[in-house]
């Protein structure tokens, strides 16, 4: 997975980066088609915003949060990225039954 982070009106710590890779690892448990995420961070006024674009296998991800502090709008936007990662990855299993056909063969 490539990360790639910037600030726009804020300076990025070491504390900050650390804490967007350990909240972004989470995302490759569920999921290991994961190649790239593109994560901003902004000060607007008193709202600190965090916004995410995940590029997946088969689709891109998005998703932004804000908040009074920045590690809270980090991980809230991690967590309404998780939640669209396993919705997609329930969206790539097949849920139909592969011997359905032939129950209804022997019923004839």
């Amino acid at each position: 997975m490539q990360l790639n982070l910037t600030g726009h009106h804020v300076d990025l710590t070491q504390a900050m980066r650390e804490h967007v890779q350990d909240k972004m690892t989470k995302l490759e448990r569920h999921f290991d088609h994961v190649t790239n995420v593109n994560v901003v961070l902004t000060v607007e006024k008193q709202h600190m915003k965090a916004e995410a674009s995940v590029n997946i296998s088969k689709g891109q991800l998005f998703a932004d949060a804000t908040s009074s502090d920045m590690y809270a709008a980090i991980d809230s936007m991690v967590d309404k990225l998780d939640r669209q990662i396993l919705k997609h990855k329930e969206k790539l299993t097949d849920h139909h039954r592969s011997d359905g056909g032939l129950k209804a063969q022997e019923v004839d």
